[in-house]
């Protein structure tokens, strides 16, 4: 008699195998990864930041955005309090992605310090993945996944900070572009789940806050107020199933 197919899973499950499988399926995100590291790193290197300095900020804060405004504020010589709270306020968008994902993942002690490794990119693909993988499979396929994406941001933020400038200098454009691909890339991602009548709801009402708040002044809270909004559409907004015809 044969074992049941979560049993077979089981055992034929190898942790490395599925932590290579999370690295292979997290490769297409390194295409907005790289280009804006590398960004983060030329314009760390302008603020005043050495290199170590700029690689240790992606190595221990990776927020993208968020670092961003790190190095700003503080070239900008504003007090620490201020730079800290307003690097946890644009981040608290990370409170809607944890539950969502808490859901798909199973429990471990290690937990508190896989997370660190969650960005948007990182959050959409495994919102997509994960329900398609047995159970067994969802831990190790995260660590690689979220690994990679980890490792290869602090390595073109360093690449940034050592040769960046002398990149955009023979080539300005790249400059003004790289900053995008990281967006871009996040665009591709959510993109499908405009088939879906909630959770398009809940985007359009997350780029109309962003929108209106970027030109009302607010640039430096639109993400977190944005993402707030959006979290709070996407729960309180339903939709009846249609009806069919008699």
């Amino acid at each position: 008699m044969s074992q049941p197919a979560d049993h077979t899973v089981h055992a034929n499950h190898s942790p490395l195998r599925s932590a290579l499988q999370g690295v292979r399926e997290a490769i297409p995100l390194l295409g907005g990864y790289i280009p804006v590291a590398l960004s983060f790193g030329l314009v760390a290197t302008q603020a005043g930041f050495t290199t170590w300095e700029a690689a240790a900020i992606s190595a221990l804060i990776y927020a993208g955005a968020s670092q961003f405004l790190f190095v700003g504020m503080i070239a900008a010589g504003a007090p620490l309090w201020l730079v800290v709270a307003m690097t946890l306020l644009i981040n608290v968008r990370h409170v809607v992605y944890g539950p969502n994902l808490a859901a798909l993942l199973p429990q471990s002690r290690h937990w508190p310090w896989l997370m660190h490794g969650l960005t948007d990119q990182v959050f959409a693909l495994a919102l997509t993945r994960l329900p398609q993988l047995p159970e067994v499979k969802r831990f190790s396929w995260f660590v690689g996944a979220s690994l990679l994406a980890w490792g290869v941001w602090i390595i073109g933020t360093a690449v940034g900070a050592t040769g960046g400038e002398a990149v955009t200098a023979r080539w300005p454009l790249l400059g003004e572009i790289m900053p995008f691909a990281l967006p871009a890339l996040f665009l591709t991602m959510v993109a499908p789940r405009f088939t879906d009548k909630r959770w398009a709801a809940a985007m359009f009402c997350t780029i109309l806050a962003a929108l209106g708040l970027n030109l009302a002044g607010w640039s430096n809270v639109a993400i977190p107020l944005a993402a707030a909004c959006g979290a709070l559409c996407f729960y309180t907004v339903t939709f009846q199933p249609r009806r069919s015809r008699p």
